[in-house]
């Protein structure tokens, strides 16, 4: 079955659709809170909040919404979530200080905690055993393919109509989510389990004594914080740094995501074909930590070449030389993101369904990456009001590179455990 022909199983379009509305509206509000970083001019302390605040809600509910998403109907879960990013839009509206930023992003990581994590776990649950890869690979991809056109009509939406229009047009596509998932998507999708065999501490000692999970997990601690700087701060430093408005923000931010939609589902085939998956997950942060290192290198290009003219398809179009810099680094890094993403989903779904627990895996996967999440946005932004724009970036991209020697020597470290069930839950 091709990616494409996904599609046709309505339960993977419903699937499908959580993760549009999902990705559309998260990388519409990062191009937002540039505008509202410029409009209120907030330290890098501040900015970092903007994430910090996003993460810290979803440290504190993903191990609990794992055990309920196991035991429970995920079903209702996505229409939780997907009701609850109706709810922010309409919070974004009444934004007057940047507290209110940081208080509305807390309710978008709750809302976005659900939908990515019972989303995934369902993915992960009923695809075919042999062809997991294609189908999560094909998931993350509709999720870059919606953030690009986050980047891109979010951004124009926000140049030209401003906040108002559109948040009300991201309500609408979320409700469009809402009912896909109310009419296709089964109930109970993957089973249920008993609530005395589900997501208890137990069955994340388990996961955690396998070598695989535990190097994965100490990966994303650290690969999150330098991560979470891109996320963050690229389009505030556009913004802030060179005037950029959002529309060519969402430009910059595309780049990435193209590469990123147009690879995963391709590269989740090869990881199926291929194995080895912990490659391509060392390969993808390699040149992730490049491509980091390679954004403050805007402001050197845009002072040594100007304006840039780039022709093609007999039309051309002149841009700033910062523009294109962090169009192409962006671009690489959607190219590291595809060599990484599906075989590390790929990776905790397997160990995951060791101990019956794929929610379980995958909110622990999740909940490695928030410990970064939390303390990276802030820390970055911390380097970047007492140094400079260059060593912010660097830093992360440092902080790559060590995350990624720390999942080598962890995952190479001593003989693979032997795996065990799970311990039955203590009283």
């Amino acid at each position: 079955m091709s990616n494409l022909a996904l599609f046709r199983d309505r339960e993977f379009l419903a699937l499908a659709g959580t993760a549009f509305a999902r990705s559309q509206a998260y990388s519409t509000i990062l191009i937002a809170l540039a505008l509202y970083a410029d409009l209120f001019n907030t330290s890098g302390v501040v900015e970092g909040l903007f994430g910090t605040g996003f993460a810290l809600v979803q440290l504190l509910i993903v191990l609990p919404l794992g055990r309920a998403v196991d035991t429970g109907n995920a079903k209702r879960y996505l229409l939780a979530g997907l009701a609850l990013n109706v709810v922010v839009f309409f919070g974004f509206l009444l934004v007057a200080i940047p507290a209110h930023i940081v208080l509305i992003r807390i309710v978008q990581g709750l809302a976005a905690s659900v939908l990515w994590v019972t989303g995934s776990a369902v993915v992960g649950e009923i695809s075919p055993q042999d062809a997991r890869g294609r189908w999560l690979g094909t998931y993350n991809q509709v999720g870059a393919f919606s953030s690009l056109a986050g980047d891109v009509l979010g951004g124009y939406l926000l140049h030209a109509y401003g906040f108002s229009f559109t948040y009300v047009v991201l309500a609408g596509i979320t409700a469009a989510a809402f009912v896909l998932v109310l009419g296709f998507l089964r109930s109970n999708p993957g089973g249920q389990k008993d609530p005395e065999d589900a997501t208890h501490l137990e069955t994340i000692r388990a996961l955690m004594a396998q070598r695989m999970v535990r190097s994965l997990v100490f990966f994303r601690v650290a690969f999150s914080v330098g991560k979470m700087a891109v996320i963050i701060f690229l389009p505030i430093y556009a913004r802030k740094e060179f005037g950029i408005n959002a529309f060519a923000i969402g430009g910059i931010l595309a780049g990435g995501k193209l590469t990123k939609s147009l690879l995963q589902g391709y590269v989740g085939d090869v990881t199926d074909r291929v194995g080895a998956r912990y490659r391509f997950v060392v390969a993808g942060a390699l040149l992730y930590a490049v491509g980091v290192a390679l954004i403050p290198m805007a402001g050197p290009v845009n002072a040594a070449v100007g304006d840039v003219s780039i022709r093609a398809f007999g039309r051309g179009l002149t841009v700033s030389g910062a523009f294109a810099a962090m169009f192409v680094s962006f671009g690489i890094l959607g190219v590291a993101d595809s060599l990484r993403l599906p075989a590390s989903m790929a990776l905790f779904v397997e160990e995951g369904e060791a101990f019956d627990s794929v929610a379980s895996s995958m909110s622990l996967r999740s909940i490695s990456w928030k410990f970064g999440q939390v303390a990276g946005p802030v820390a970055i932004g911390w380097v970047r009001d007492v140094v400079s724009w260059l060593w912010a970036f660097w830093v992360a991209s440092a902080l790559v590179l060590v995350a990624t020697l720390i999942f080598l020597l962890s995952h190479r470290k001593g003989p693979i455990p032997a795996r065990e069930s799970a311990p039955e839950p203590s009283d």
